[in-house]
């Protein structure tokens, strides 16, 4: 297996799991900070592995688009299959509350 993943690839993913973190991190409203951390990790991971691993062996004439060795449209993919559900583990493993501590919220 030939990983041929560039720069460009990799910030463009590295882009997408933050991107997905803030967004986490704004609708969870988790009691821990590293929401946005957590949940880019897991979309980054999953991104990477199935760019890759997953559809790694297919060539630029059976998967479209790829950007620099990423096959965009499979990283999102898998971002969203592993992101996802880190996110949501994070939030319940954090207590699920929001950050708001004022009594009667």
């Amino acid at each position: 297996m030939l990983f041929d993943l560039g720069l460009t690839g990799v910030g463009l993913l590295v882009v997408l799991s933050m991107a997905f973190g803030m967004v986490a991190q704004f609708f969870a409203r988790a009691r821990t900070p590293w929401m946005w951390m957590i949940a880019a990790i897991g979309w980054f991971i999953g991104g990477l592995v199935a760019s890759e691993v997953v559809w790694g062996a297919m060539t630029v004439d059976e998967i479209q688009p790829i950007v620099d060795g990423l096959a965009f449209d499979e990283s999102l993919l898998g971002g969203l299959v592993v992101g996802v559900p880190v996110a949501i583990v994070a939030w319940f493993a954090a207590g699920g509350h929001s950050t708001d501590r004022r009594i009667g919220v």
